[in-house]
């Protein structure tokens, strides 16, 4: 089983003043890539968090979010007095100074214009996170980044089942290869047959065997054929029986680029160039699928 680098996971949580919203985003990187885009996470808990999403994702480009919706009560405004009070002694002072009268409906009016000061309303400011709700959260932490590994679980059966029939398709354009090499040999020997002819020359008919076979030998791709199967078969193999296998598959699709290329450079025949561009694309698709491969 193979696990893709992209994924999304969210969980919520209850706390005494309101929900917390955990969100886990997750692209393909080659090392782990963490970063926590909350103001609401305390210090003290960073580094623990951190060290939950790397041993749980493994890598990759990770953001975490948290958002806080407060409870009706909670989210209301609240007065501060002090400051209230502080401005209505103020501007009872200052009328005294400036010996204006004063009466009830005045006040009640002037208590009136100090709500509208700005300072005057306020939310009430609490730590949402702190140690008695913090098992909550961290339960919710966990949770997001379990539902963050079935995406990706998920992910990486649609990314198997693609790079599978990819390598297949390899494997089987290399057979289509195997079927025109016989073809190829015999061009080659009529080609250098016709040269001679065109050449009108005399040629020692051993000596032209030989260096028949010298040339013929040089141009054989059996042996490339041989050791992209191999190739093939170990990126299946990896597929299946390891953890996570993205950076080695990676590495066998290098080497399987090598055996392609070589065949291409040596083939000397339109048909079986037009195979191997056929299997440089699929390749292609496949270096670049391995990338999103945990």
């Amino acid at each position: 089983m193979i696990y893709s680098m992209t994924g999304f996971g969210k969980a919520e949580a209850k706390i005494e003043s309101g929900k917390i919203c955990i969100e886990v985003r997750s692209l393909n990187a080659k090392n782990a890539d963490i970063s926590l885009k909350t103001s609401l996470l305390p210090k003290d808990k960073e580094l623990y968090v951190r060290n939950m999403i790397s041993s749980k994702l493994q890598r990759g480009n990770i953001d975490l979010f948290i958002s806080y919706e407060a409870d009706a009560a909670e989210s209301a405004k609240q007065i501060n007095i002090e400051a209230a009070k502080s401005y209505f002694n103020q501007i009872q002072t200052l009328r005294q100074a400036l010996e204006l009268p004063s009466d009830e409906a005045g006040a009640l009016d002037l208590v009136n214009t100090i709500l509208r000061f700005p300072d005057i309303m306020e939310y009430k400011k609490t730590e949402i996170i702190d140690e008695q709700n913090w098992p909550i959260v961290e339960a919710a932490i966990a949770q997001a980044l379990d539902n963050l590994c079935e995406f990706r679980r998920k992910e990486g059966e649609v990314l198997r089942r693609d790079l599978i029939s990819k390598v297949e398709n390899i494997l089987r354009l290399s057979q289509e290869v195997e079927a025109l090499e016989a073809e190829r040999i015999t061009a080659i020997r009529d080609r250098l047959l016709s040269r001679l002819e065109e050449l009108k020359c005399e040629a020692d008919s051993g000596r032209l065997e030989q260096e028949m076979i010298y040339h013929i030998e040089k141009l054989d791709i059996n042996e490339e054929r041989v050791r992209l199967r191999q190739h093939c078969a170990y990126f299946m193999e990896t597929i299946d029986t390891e953890a996570y296998p993205g950076k080695k598959l990676g590495f066998i699709a290098q080497e399987m680029g090598r055996e392609i290329n070589t065949t291409g450079s040596k083939a000397n025949h339109s048909g079986i160039q037009k195979l191997v561009v056929n299997m440089k694309d699929d390749l292609e698709k496949i270096k670049e699928q391995s990338l999103n491969v945990l």
